[in-house]
């Protein structure tokens, strides 16, 4: 039986956890990218499709690549932050699917199906990469999520031969807290919820 986690761990994760945009000087190891794989890749996906792709931008040469392709307002936390991930999905997802879900045929539910195949990887994946900026918080790293990029460089520049798409960014690492913007306002149950 399941049990809620302790307040701590919610503070950690949701009510003292900000989008960081100033990343201190501190490096975030490759075995601890690999542990949020790991947790991240746990949380529940349509017949388990799982089509979240993820490259880490940990270099400078890494970096130098994505770099034409960022917004100005994200360009200079990007290049400072110790790693950027690029959050992406399959296309080609539904191949795997005998491996992932191998209790029915499920590949069959997808083949010649643009429309089903586009809609399920890039929900599926956004749900993925839900779960990636919380098992990161989980794992004690702060995050800086954003759009403000041209997905097509990307793609081009970084998923080339694939048919993985870009979906949004996120910057990892330490963040400064002393360069924090105010906590946005968020909505009250009311405005955005009903129990029916």
């Amino acid at each position: 039986m399941s049990h809620p986690i302790d307040s701590q761990a919610l503070d950690q994760i949701f009510f003292e956890a900000r989008t960081h945009n100033v990343f201190l000087d501190k490096d975030v190891p490759d075995a601890l990218l690999a542990e949020l794989i790991d947790l991240m890749k746990m949380g529940p996906t349509s017949a388990n499709c799982s089509p979240a792709r993820i490259q880490f931008a940990k270099s400078a040469q890494a970096k130098e690549r994505l770099k034409p392709f960022l917004s100005a307002g994200n360009m200079t936390k990007t290049m400072s932050a110790p790693v950027c991930a690029i959050i992406g999905y399959d296309l080609a997802f539904y191949e795997h699917l005998p491996k992932l879900f191998p209790h029915d045929d499920a590949k069959s539910w997808f083949e010649g199906k643009p429309d089903h195949i586009a809609t399920t990887a890039f929900r599926n994946g956004t749900l993925q990469g839900a779960y990636f900026l919380i098992a990161a918080r989980a794992l004690g790293l702060d995050t800086g999520p954003m759009s403000g990029f041209d997905n097509a460089g990307v793609d081009e520049a970084l998923f080339a031969g694939t048919q993985i798409k870009s979906n949004f960014l996120c910057n990892l690492g330490y963040g400064d807290s002393s360069k924090l913007f105010p906590r946005s306002p968020r909505f009250e149950f009311n405005e955005i919820a009903e129990i029916i």
